[in-house]
């Protein structure tokens, strides 16, 4: 992708969009077309870069992940939208704005902050899992189970909710296996449910993954037992991206569903994604974990309102006062 030419270490913005993914480029759209001056600052790190697809996003249904940011990019610059590569490493609070900081050193001044930086995944140490991420090691069903469907689906345990998770998967395939990998004991009510779905349940650790001509084809135990499988659900943890708002006092917490942590995000204080930071939106996988890219343009888009608004408020205050 080419961007646009690099800001000054005087450029001053409305508003800063740290993040060019599906958040961050709704956000961006939506203050573009609202007339306001807007820079967005891109790592080039797509969260779902590995997937050859992107599902459940209507009207680009199946479209490969990097085509819609590039055609995101293209109707953005429409509306005088500017774009830097590049990664934010701080965020300062600076008179009545904020100042971004890059790697290369630049620096740039906005009076709000959209951060759609999305989140990190961190896989299970098992050889040869890391390799096939986003092809046959999957992990939301919504996005790849009919890609799978019919087809012998394993689920890698990490903890209580890997029950769940593979009565989830069932929907797609009547071949499930629960490999419990000795982080999980199923109570005698989840077996039953189990075995009420005919999914399999194997006891033993994991010792890697095994694949042929660029395809899974089993899981392999530390006995040795080989299992065959032709795709392999994980539950990644999810890890906002969160390192360029510690300077204002924000920091990821710890996210929980039914008791088991599953990661840690920027929280924020009302359905817009305000921050507790006065002029900080979050919009995306930075503030919701289980944003898929469909719910994440639509973040974007209502961050972006909000942060309008308040632009609005705080222009039409300055002008009263100088009246």
């Amino acid at each position: 992708m080419t961007s646009n030419p690099t800001p000054s270490r005087n450029d001053s913005f409305d508003i800063v969009v740290i993040g060019g993914g599906a958040a961050g480029l709704s956000g961006a759209l939506t203050l573009g077309r609202a007339r306001r001056s807007v820079l967005v600052i891109d790592a080039g790190e797509p969260r779902n870069a590995p997937a050859a697809h992107a599902h459940n996003y209507l009207g680009r249904e199946g479209i490969a992940p990097r085509e819609l940011l590039a055609i995101g990019r293209e109707e953005v610059a429409r509306y005088g939208v500017v774009f830097r590569d590049g990664r934010v490493t701080r965020i300062e609070r600076e008179h009545d704005g904020f100042r971004v900081r890059v790697a290369d050193g630049t620096t740039m001044t906005a009076r709000r902050v959209l951060v759609a930086t999305g989140l990190a995944d961190e896989l299970p140490p098992v050889p040869g899992l890391a390799e096939r991420w986003g092809h046959d090691v999957l992990h939301c069903p919504y996005c790849h189970g009919w890609e799978v469907r019919d087809q012998a689906i394993g689920v890698l345990a990490s903890g209580p909710l890997s029950v769940h998770q593979a009565l989830l998967w069932r929907q797609w395939s009547d071949d499930v296996t629960l490999f419990l990998n000795d982080a999980v004991e199923p109570g005698d009510d989840d077996q039953r449910q189990l075995l009420a779905r005919g999914i399999t349940i194997v006891a033993g650790a994991v010792d890697r993954l095994e694949s042929k001509e660029d395809e899974l084809t089993g899981v392999v135990l530390a006995d040795g037992r080989v299992v065959a499988c032709r795709a392999l659900v994980v539950a990644p943890k999810f890890s906002a991206r969160a390192e360029p708002l510690a300077a204002l006092g924000l920091a990821a917490a710890e996210q929980d569903r039914g008791g088991t942590v599953v990661g840690s995000a920027v929280v924020a204080t009302d359905p817009t994604g305000r921050t507790e930071v006065p002029g900080v939106w979050v919009a995306g996988n930075v503030t919701d974990l289980f944003d898929t890219v469909a719910t994440a343009v639509a973040a974007g888009t209502r961050s972006a309102a909000a942060i309008n608004a308040d632009l609005v408020a705080e222009d039409t205050r300055l002008a009263v006062e100088a009246s």
